[in-house]
């Protein structure tokens, strides 16, 4: 009996009908993320801003993307590296910085960074079965040794920096910031993640105050008195009162200016990535100020509703930059085909959130594996379908303009 189970299991790899589970991983692992947390540790994650109109056109906005596939280019070799502020790495999808892990998973940031740890980059080839269906190559390369990437680490990380790199020493990290009313603190962060060989800094500009969003209000969501912000932990400002999300009060500056910027360059040799830029005029300040990148990012969508889908945003920004810096993009990714449309439409490279945090609510660091692994997959493929055979082709004239 045991041997008929094993043959039958057999034929359904073959056959490719076992692979239905790694079909809308998303889907599939945002439903699990919904069943099994509780109901505010949901809410935080999934909800945008007032009435989530811009967190939902996040992801409708790829749907009205046409892409113009290309044919006979023998693509049956296809590389998915590229290269991020002179880095090689993997695939051009990283982690975004998203706060507070230790609410899907018991080991947090720590678990996610070990999900994306590195290892040799991958060179694919295609192969193509008797059905003419694509399969990955034999014998499939493990997540870790294929997929190394980029984890941006938040500032609100239940996990301290130093857990993060020593739970990956080998990753590639930038470090998320805030400037704060007290700039020693901020100053303070930046000593740590350089010493500690963080390799860029990623400077959020969209929360002069926070987003009204409903959910958390209505959940009156705090982190639960187990957790600690625990890059904070030992600090003088951690001593004040926390708000409502465990940070410190008082802690960020709604002045917050372009002038910070020069006062950011003076304390660090750091690149700095700005995050939140969503308009040309602040993309050419931005060039002005000589950072070194820009993610265009709305939070998730949940900052200010109303606002452009980061992928609609995403075309005067590259126009206005002209090759200046580079320019990479989060929100809304959920499929390797959202990946070919926004490097097509000028990104260097996307960030997902959501995602991995419902991979990691599924299972750890396995789950964003997971994660990365499907949309490497999927991504490959679309590249192929698209007659892509490494990134450096993936242009404009993928993208059929009368659709955007």
């Amino acid at each position: 009996m045991r041997e008929e189970q094993q043959v039958k299991a057999a034929r359904t790899r073959r056959s490719g009908e076992g692979d239905e589970e790694r079909m809308n991983i998303c889907n599939r692992l945002m439903k699990y993320a919904k069943e099994h947390l509780s109901k505010a540790t949901w809410d935080y994650y999934a909800a945008g801003a007032d009435e989530c109109c811009t967190r939902d056109d996040n992801l409708l906005a790829y749907k009205r993307i046409r892409l113009r596939p290309r044919v006979l280019r023998d693509v049956s070799v296809s590389d998915t590296r590229t290269t991020v502020q002179g880095v090689q790495i993997g695939f051009p999808v990283g982690i975004a910085p998203t706060a507070f892990h230790c609410l899907a998973w018991h080991e947090g940031e720590v678990a996610t960074a070990r999900g994306e740890a590195p290892g040799p980059p991958p060179a694919f080839e295609l192969r193509l079965s008797v059905t003419g269906a694509v399969t990955p190559p034999l014998p499939p390369p493990a997540a870790t040794e294929a997929l190394d990437t980029c984890y941006i680490s938040s500032t609100y990380s239940t996990c301290s920096v130093e857990e993060i790199v020593a739970a990956a020493p080998g990753g590639y990290r930038w470090f998320q910031l805030y400037v704060y009313r007290d700039r020693e603190l901020s100053e303070h962060m930046v000593r740590r993640v350089e010493a500690l060989g963080y390799r860029a800094l990623v400077l959020t500009v969209d929360v002069p105050f926070t987003g009204k969003r409903r959910d958390d209000i209505r959940n009156r969501f705090r982190l639960p008195p187990h957790l600690k912000i625990k890059n904070f932990e030992g600090l003088p400002q951690a001593a004040a009162a926390p708000e409502d999300y465990g940070i410190p009060s008082n802690t960020l500056d709604p002045s917050i200016s372009w002038k910070d910027i020069h006062w950011l360059q003076s304390i660090t040799q750091l690149p700095i990535i700005i995050k939140g830029i969503l308009t040309k005029e602040d993309a050419e300040l931005a060039v002005e100020h000589g950072v070194q990148g820009i993610i265009v990012s709305n939070h998730g969508g949940r900052q200010l509703d109303g606002g452009p889908a980061t992928i609609d945003a995403l075309t005067e920004i590259v126009d206005a930059v002209q090759g200046r810096m580079e320019v990479y993009l989060d929100g809304g990714i959920r499929t390797g085909s959202d990946v070919l449309k926004a490097l097509a439409l000028g990104a260097k490279c996307v960030f997902i959130g959501r995602p991995a945090v419902w991979g990691l609510a599924y299972k750890g660091e396995d789950g964003v594996r997971e994660v990365l692994q499907i949309l490497h997959d999927e991504f490959r493929l679309s590249m192929a379908l698209s007659g892509c055979r490494n990134v450096a082709e993936i242009n404009r004239n993928l993208i059929q303009c009368s659709k955007l």
